[in-house]
Order: C-alpha cells, then structure tokens, then sequence
C-alpha cells in the first residue's frame, strides 16, 4: 500500500503584488464613495473619511493623517506606501493584492475584513486588529507590533517573517497553514486558538510555562 508523504510545514502564503499601471494619474483627495482608478493619492492629512470607496491599480504616498477611515471599502491592486497614521481603519472592508510597506501606524483595525492577498513590510504598528475577519494569503515581514488581535478570525496561509510582537490575542482563532516561526512574541493570551499553526521548537520551549499556567499549573523554580 502507497504511504501519504507527510507533510512538511505549512503552506506559504500566496502573495501578489498590486498589479499597478505604468502610468498613473494624481489625486490629492479622498472622500466617501470615491471611485479611484489608476491613480497616486497624495495630500491625505488631518482626518479623511473615505467609507465605502472604492481603490483600484492605485498608490497612497506618504500620507500624515490622524485617521484614515476606509470601512467597507474595496481595495484592489492598492500600495499604500510610508503612511503616517494614528488610525487606519479598514473595518468590513474588501482587501485584494494590498501592499503596506514602511510607515508607522498606530491603530490598524481590519476587523471583519475580507482579505485575499496582504503584504505587511517593514511597519511599526502598535495594533493591528483582525478579529473576525477572513484572511487568507498573508505576509508580514520585518513589522514590530505591539498587540496583535486575532480572537475569531480565520486565517489561512499567513506568514510571518523577522517581526516582532509583545502580545498575541489569539483566543477562538480559526488557523490553517499559519507559519509563526518568524515571530518574535512575548505573550500568547490563549494557548489553545494556536491549533493549526506552526512554531519553532525554541518557541515552544518558551510557552511551557504560558501553557502550565493557563493550565492551572503552578510552576516554581525548585
């Protein structure tokens, strides 16, 4: 009888870059409801309320804004690039072949979003929120995070690569093919919404005593 080779780790996510056009035409505004295609947004600043726009083939450039709210927008074929925000929200927003690369960003809240195609590069966050999204095909690489949010969402072929995070709520994830081994994090909130993901030795070794407690464990040194 044939064996099943087994497998070896998980799935990469299968990451695209935006698709964008040679030439661009510029924008300096966004407003709610825009429809933007094949365009360099520049001049965001302050707070811009941009819900339910629609975004294709298209650039954000060094936005500084106090917020940037695109809840229920689509994203399609978007690069934001060095984005200066307090707070970007992409609540219940459709997100497809999106890259996000360098800035800094106080609140990134994609909770309830649909996300097919992600890139993370090189972004400072102190919160990135997920909870009860669907996402799958995400990359994360060379981001610091200080609280990462994912209780309810389900995420599937998501990588993580030379970043770091202080926490992790992880509690009711729904994981497949998520690669954690290269995420640098101090604090898992819930041991068990890890299922389905794939750590490192080393990093499993520093859980044991997260897992012991979580267990009702008391641990002591002697």
């Amino acid at each position: 009888m044939a064996q099943t080779a087994r497998k070896k780790g998980p799935a990469a996510p299968r990451v695209s870059a935006p698709d964008l056009p040679r030439a661009l035409g510029e924008v300096d505004g966004l407003r709610r409801y825009d429809e933007v295609q094949e365009s360099l947004i520049t001049g965001l600043e302050g707070e811009v309320d941009a819900g339910h726009a629609n975004l294709n083939e298209s650039i954000l450039r060094d936005a500084k804004v106090d917020r940037l709210d695109l809840t229920g927008a689509t994203l399609v074929d978007v690069e934001i690039e060095e984005l200066q925000a307090t707070e970007l929200v992409l609540r219940n927003a459709r997100v497809r072949r999106v890259r996000l690369a360098g800035g800094r960003i106080g609140t990134l809240d994609l909770s309830g979003a649909e996300i097919d195609s992600l890139e993370l590069r090189d972004v400072r966050i102190d919160y990135l929120g997920l909870s009860g999204s669907t996402a799958q095909d995400v990359k994360v690489s060379g981001c610091r995070l200080r609280t990462l949010d994912v209780p309810l969402a389900k995420l599937k072929r998501v990588a993580f690569q030379e970043s770091q995070a202080e926490e992790v709520d992880s509690r009711d994830l729904d994981a497949a093919d998520v690669d954690l081994r290269g995420l640098d994090a101090h604090a898992f909130t819930a041991i068990t919404g890890l299922r389905g993901a794939t750590l490192t030795e080393s990093q499993v070794r520093e859980l044991a005593v997260q897992m012991a407690f979580q267990a009702g464990i008391q641990v002591t040194e002697g």
